[in-house]
Order: structure tokens, then C-alpha cells, then sequence
């Protein structure tokens, strides 16, 4: 189903988020699946389309840092909303492969990377998730000595990154086993020597500290468990790791819900999965205090904890853990607009969040080629109406999409589809 650019785009005065910084009144050329120019009053070749980008911002396609992808629609719900790369974190190799084939062919689904199976303890989380005959069953890691056979086959099923499990069961009210240190740490060593980037699963402090500790690349949650004290602020500051705060997976369902925002807001609505939508609205109203999430967590303290961590030079990468079931609050597409809402309720200004959005993942995850706008690299682009460094919610108005430089179709809404 991939399409192919017949002709150039130029798109013609935009204000243009580079993934970093803000310039004013651009012209981008796009040919083929790359940008070949950015600049002032660029020619527009013979053939080509013109869009007038006059009161509008381009910026480099949105990146969703945590996200669990099971069918090529998550793929398609996430371009919709402006997502053209999601990072997946951990499931079934099988799926993985299958969906990491379908988004190199498919330029209407977003792409993907992903970490196939991740490493836990035998009996660790998330084992608990196949007595309940949720997930099938899968490896796990016994010590230190297993650490470079398991690594092995994860890089045989094609991952691209991997996940280490350190989740003692606070999350989930449940004591887990956890795998020691120096696993965790043979485990990193194994990644690194293969070219593999690593990331954590930690929602409490002590998994946060021992993942830093033992060399981890990146946090996979923010510590949520309660307040981080500095040591662990400045620890992570010095480790050099990256932290996907995943803000909207630890708030759950409150009184004021983030998801009811975004479900009302007709910018977002007629895009949104019909199953969440229908999920979300059997739930009204909820009983004033009342709160379903995680339990042991709260995301008041993940929010400050990330936060204070990015003034220390931490990067932040916006990721949802959006995933199709588990009971999660959060779904491909729609559920990340309300990551970056909660990103600067948090203290980030919104070209901060946008800068978490596009080039900090890029970077982070090596993926040289996205993330920013700049002659040579893919043409995954995203024109909203406004500007979305005044206001987070401007990125909600789409009037243009590039995956590869072919335009998306976005005017059949995701309710109008079936499930591939």
C-alpha cells in the first residue's frame, strides 16, 4: 500500500520547529522522501504542488517514545494524530517483526522500532500478566550468566532496543522478584556490545537509582512512588540518561481527567479508536476522589521528578505506553496530545515539549535520519494551524502530513475504519 510522490511539495511560508527552535516564515521543499531545502523564497520546481503555509507551523514528525503495537490500526491511529515513529517497548517477537514489516511497507501507518522480548527475573513482571492468559509465554533471565545468550536472541528476533524489567510489584500491589544488579548490569553490557540502546522499566525510586546505577541508557517511566530525593535528580543528571516521563499512563482516571479533554475536543475526537471512546465515556461520571490507575504511584511525583531532571540537563522524550489493552488509560495517537498538555501543566514551556516530541527521541534512539527538519533527512513532517510554541493544543489542528514525503489521508476518520 505504499504510495509513491509524483511530484515535489513546496510548502510556502510556514513558521518552521526545526525540533529545537522556532524560525519564522520558511519555505521546505520535499522530493521524494526526503526534505531537499529549507530557506527563504526557494523556486519552486517544475511540477511541483505549493501549499501556502502562511499562518501555520511545520514541524518534524511526532515520535511516541513508549508504546505497546500489536495490529497495523495502532499504526494507523498513530499517524492520524501526527505520530510517524513509535517505539515500541516490549511484546511479542512475532508481532514485532510483523509489525516492523508492515510499517516499512505501509507509508500510511507509522513506523516502528521495537524491543520485542523484554528482560525480567523468571517470575518478574510482567510473568503475572501470563498466568492471567493475557501475553503468552516468554524468556526470562536466571542471572548474570544468561544475560549475552538472552541479549542474543533478542537481537536475532530483530529488536532494535531493549528492556529490562525492575519492578518489584509496587506498581501493581503484588511483591515480584526482581533480577540483581549485576544481571541488570551484564544484561546492559550484552546491549551495548551488540549496538543495542537499553531502557528501564522503573516506576519507584529504588528501580530508578539501581537503573542508573548499573549503566541504563534510558528511564522507560519517571519515578513515581513518591518524592526523588536530589541525589537521585543529580545521579541521573551525571549517568547521562533520558527519562519518557509517560505522565499519562501513571494519572489514570481522576476527577478531571486528561482523556476527557481530549475526547471532547473535536480537533481530536473523530480521529480517536472507537473502543476507547466507548471505554472513556462508560466511566462517566466518576465519583469525586475516586482514581483508577496504578497503585503504589502517583503522578504528581513522576511530573517532579522529570522536570527537575530536565533543569539538570536530563533529555525528556514524550512516549504514552499506549498500548491495546492491560487495562491502560491510554491508546496510539490521541492519548499522546495529552502527554504533551501534562508535559507543560509540569513546567515545560511548549517548544520544550515539542523538542521532547521530535528531536530529543530522535537522538536518543539514534535515529539520525527524523526528528528534526533539515535538507537530507526524511520528509515526516506536520502542518498545524497556529503555534504550537505558544499553545501545546495548536498541534492538535492538522492540515498537512508527510510520511516519507507522501501525504497522509486524513479524511476518513479512524470510526470509519475496520481493524486490519
Amino acid at each position: 500500500m505504499t504510495a509513491h510522490a509524483t511530484s515535489p511539495t513546496l510548502i510556502r511560508h510556514a513558521a518552521v520547529f526545526d525540533g529545537s527552535r522556532l524560525l519564522p516564515a520558511q519555505d521546505v521543499l520535499i522530493d521524494g522522501s526526503v526534505i531537499v531545502a529549507v530557506g527563504t523564497h526557494l523556486e519552486a520546481p517544475g511540477g511541483a504542488t505549493v501549499l501556502d503555509g502562511a499562518g501555520r507551523t511545520l514541524l518534524p514528525g511526532l515520535i511516541d517514545a513508549h508504546t505497546h503495537t500489536t495490529d497495523t490500526a495502532q499504526l494507523r491511529q498513530a499517524l492520524l494524530f501526527g505520530i510517524t515513529t513509535e517505539l515500541d517497548m516490549g511484546g511479542s517477537a512475532e508481532t514485532a517483526r510483523r509489525m516492523r514489516a508492515a510499517a516499512d511497507e505501509r507509508d500510511d501507518l507509522a513506523d516502528v522500532r521495537v524491543a520485542t522480548t523484554g528482560a525480567t527475573a523468571p517470575g518478574g513482571h510482567p510473568c503475572q500478566l501470563v498466568e492471567l492468559g493475557m501475553i503468552e509465554p516468554f524468556p526470562t533471565v536466571g542471572g548474570p550468566d544468561g544475560a549475552d545468550a538472552f541479549v542474543a536472541a533478542r537481537v536475532a528476533e530483530g529488536a532494535d532496543h531493549l528492556k529490562i524489567f525492575i519492578e518489584d510489584g509496587t506498581a501493581i500491589g503484588k511483591p515480584l522478584p526482581l533480577m540483581s544488579p549485576l544481571t541488570v548490569t551484564a544484561l546492559i553490557r550484552a546491549a551495548h556490545e551488540r549496538g543495542l540502546r537499553t531502557v528501564a522499566h522503573t516506576l519507584t525510586r529504588d528501580a530508578a537509582c539501581q537503573a542508573v546505577a548499573c549503566g541504563i541508557d534510558g528511564l522507560a517511566h519517571a519515578p513515581a512512588d513518591g518524592p526523588s530525593d536530589q541525589d537521585l535528580i543529580e545521579a541521573a543528571a551525571a549517568s547521562g540518561v533520558f527519562v519518557v516521563p509517560t505522565l499519562t499512563a501513571l494519572t489514570g482516571m481522576t476527577p478531571t481527567p486528561i482523556e476527557y479533554e481530549l475526547a471532547d475536543d473535536p480537533r481530536l475526537r473523530a480521529y480517536a479508536d472507537p473502543q476507547w471512546l466507548a471505554d472513556l465515556e462508560a466511566t462517566r461520571p466518576l465519583e469525586p476522589g475516586q482514581r483508577v490507575g496504578p497503585v503504589g504511584v502517583d503522578p504528581r511525583y513522576a511530573a517532579d521528578a522529570a522536570v527537575r531532571m530536565f533543569r539538570l540537563g536530563v533529555p525528556l522524550l514524550a512516549g504514552t505506553d499506549g498500548t491495546g489493552g492491560h487495562g491502560h488509560p491510554t491508546t496510539h495517537g490521541i492519548s499522546y496530545h495529552g502527554e504533551l498538555a501534562l508535559l507543560v501543566a509540569a513546567g515545560l514551556t511548549p517548544a520544550q515539549a515539542l523538542t521532547a516530541a521530535t528531536a530529543a527521541p530522535a537522538e536518543a534512539f539514534g535515529l539520525t535520519d527524523r526528528g528534526r527538519i533539515a535538507p537530507g533527512l526524511r520528509a515526516d513532517l506536520l502542518l498545524v494551524e497556529g503555534d504550537p510554541t505558544r499553545d501545546i493544543t495548536a498541534l492538535r489542528d492538522i492540515t498537512g502530513l508527510w510520511r516519507r514525503g507522501i501525504p497522509a489521508d486524513r479524511t476518513v476518520p479512524l470510526v470509519a475504519q475496520t481493524r486490519e
